[in-house]
């Protein structure tokens, strides 16, 4: 009983375990050169690029204050706006111009899956065919007397 209680006190503080230290090559991938050359920091060959240099610089100083790269890269889009991030976020518009597509293709699934059904099913149920109705009048009478005299 006592280990159940110990075990869901420490579910309720969070994980014992804390988020392992930031690798500053991870976090040079994850952020965008600011220079124009459209690389990731850890990326940019450019020598003495007037971007990547300061931005090395400044994650070495964000991970020296001990945080975390979930922290690290909040505070560099906190500065340079969501265009410093070498991957979009998943929050806002994002999110959906994540998930469009994936929506997009499903109906598009379904719309062939629904044709291929209709086309499939065929058209129409036809009618049985009609079998002679006695005259009704007496020119159809007169008319199937000829006929059959005749194909004889």
């Amino acid at each position: 009983m006592r280990v159940l209680l110990v075990l869901l006190v420490a579910l309720l503080q969070g994980p014992a375990w804390a988020e392992p230290a930031p690798s500053f090559q991870a976090l040079e991938e994850s952020l965008t050169c600011q220079c124009g050359c459209g690389l990731t920091v850890h990326s940019c060959n450019h020598l003495q690029c007037p971007s990547a240099l300061p931005l090395r610089q400044a994650i070495r100083e964000q991970m020296a204050l001990g945080k975390t790269q979930g922290e690290i890269l909040a505070h560099f889009e906190q500065t340079y706006g969501e265009k410093i991030l070498s991957a979009p976020t998943t929050r806002g518009f994002n999110l959906v111009a994540w998930s469009a597509p994936f929506v997009m293709l499903l109906l598009g699934g379904g719309v062939v899956v629904l044709t291929l059904r209709r086309w499939r099913g065929g058209g129409p149920p036809t009618a049985p065919p009609r079998t002679p109705a006695a005259p009704s009048s007496d020119l159809d009478r007169q008319l199937d007397r000829e006929l059959r005299d005749f194909e004889a």
